[in-house]
């Protein structure tokens, strides 16, 4: 059965497909929508430059109403 977050999180996920935001790429792993593993590409003329900052995302059957951890 597939429940609200889950949903939510398959149309969170298609939307990054569609159109990413510069910089980001993320995605589910392949056996878990509830786990995402994503990367953030650091933005020019900021400190954060050339930075590469890599994030391992987990979500609860409460989102979106709770943040992932």
């Amino acid at each position: 059965m597939t429940t609200p977050s889950r949903r939510r999180l398959m149309r969170d996920f298609k939307k990054l497909q569609e159109d990413p935001p510069a910089g980001v790429s993320g995605a589910p792993t392949e056996d878990n929508i509830l786990a995402w593993e994503a990367i953030i590409f650091g933005p020019q003329d900021t400190p954060f430059e050339d930075g590469t900052f890599k994030l391992s995302l987990e979500f609860t059957e409460e989102y979106p109403n709770k943040p992932p951890t």
